[in-house]
């Protein structure tokens, strides 16, 4: 890295810069536009990411508490508040939504033998969402209750890296299993989902098209029993079993035959039902797999701790969806970094040292280096101790 360049610059040269400038010629992001162009606006959105802005008056005042550093960062205009806000509220949330998923394009064969806990070949996705709460009277737009707002973030995390590859954000009153309805099924891959996505109808598209699902049985799904195969109890499977549905609309949805297995886990001291469309693979592997399901819930609790995605800057649908996948994008960003860097640090000891050197001019992989020093070295024998 050149050591000329602040680290935000550094960071930032692993955006796909032709891919952006496609982007934002796809929806006219720059129409009319003289100064703050979207590459500025991105800029400063990821600045703020990285460094926990609490305000559009914190945005405004720390960039140009360093103006003389701000050109060498590659900002090409001044940032002001009603700028950004007129930029996150007009322009097209799709433009950072097409870089997130280039970027995501770019991460995921860094990522691609990354384990996860499974021996397995095959792809596995988790799919769930969280539901981020706002105030009614300031986002009308997105209904939940009678007297509460939200939006919901809809993620399909593929498990290898958690890289997310496929979001949607909607409105709180949208139930999660429409979004199957949004998916492009991969042949051969897992999707790997709670008893909230059971529909019986979306299951059986996803089935056709070659893919397979895990995922919990709800109570009192009227099935029959069409053949029991051996199991090893000291594995914690209690039963494994092929069943056809017999509910009328079920099996209208649903006509094949679908694996049932109950598995008993000894930790927790509760028996899970789990359903599936796939029969070759263990029983036990199926239970682990549900397991794994809840990267997607460590993802959800991660990005809402360190990214600033439960605080909005604009209250308009599109400033909303913006700011979401401007933050997804820098989450996915840092992951590529770590990558190509070989960095052995986490992702959140690499947020914790980009927010507060990314005005430093040091090579990136320098800044982030985790490296500890004996705190041995240079102690005065003859200093006392205060605490032993």
């Amino acid at each position: 890295m050149n050591s000329g360049q602040t680290v935000f610059a550094q960071l930032m040269d692993f955006l796909p810069n032709k891919q952006f400038a496609t982007c934002v010629r796809r929806y006219r992001g720059e129409r009319e536009v003289k100064t703050f162009s979207c590459r500025d606006q991105y800029l400063c959105m990821a600045f703020t990411q990285l460094t926990w802005r609490e305000s559009l008056r914190d945005i405004e005042t720390c960039p140009r508490a360093h103006q003389p550093k701000l050109y060498h960062m590659g900002f090409r205009s001044v940032v002001s508040r009603s700028t950004l806000t007129d930029a996150n509220t007009a322009r097209d949330w799709r433009i950072h939504a097409d870089l997130a998923q280039a970027l995501i394009r770019i991460a995921r064969p860094l990522y691609r033998d990354e384990p996860f806990g499974i021996e397995l070949d095959h792809t596995v996705y988790a799919l769930d969402a969280t539901t981020i709460d706002l105030c009614l009277s300031v986002f009308p737009w997105a209904a939940f209750r009678a007297t509460k707002a939200a939006v919901k973030l809809h993620t399909l995390l593929d498990l290898r890296g958690n890289i997310p590859t496929f979001i949607s954000i909607s409105d709180g009153k949208m139930h999660d299993v429409q979004v199957l309805d949004e998916l492009l099924p991969e042949a051969g891959a897992f999707y790997v989902m709670d008893r909230a996505y059971i529909d019986f109808y979306r299951l059986h598209d996803l089935h056709q098209c070659q893919a397979f699902f895990v995922t919990r049985a709800k109570r009192y799904i009227a099935y029959r029993r069409r053949y029991s195969h051996t199991v090893d109890k000291t594995t914690g499977v209690r039963s494994d079993q092929t069943i056809v549905l017999t509910g009328e609309n079920a099996l209208r949805g649903y006509p094949d035959p679908l694996r049932r297995i109950r598995y008993f886990d000894e930790e927790k001291q509760q028996s899970f039902v789990f359903l599936t469309n796939n029969f070759p693979l263990p029983a036990q592997t199926i239970a682990q797999l549900y397991n794994c399901r809840w990267q997607v819930q460590l993802f959800f609790k991660w990005i809402k701790q360190h990214l600033r995605i439960k605080a909005f800057f604009g209250t308009s649908e599109n400033a909303v969806k913006t700011q979401v996948w401007i933050a997804v994008s820098v989450y996915v960003l840092i992951a590529i970094m770590k990558k190509r860097l070989n960095m052995e640090a986490s992702l959140y000891s690499i947020l914790q040292i980009l927010s507060g050197t990314l005005f430093e001019k040091v090579p990136l992989n320098q800044a982030l280096s985790t490296t500890r020093i004996d705190e041995t070295v240079g102690r005065d024998a003859n200093q006392l101790i205060l605490f032993e």
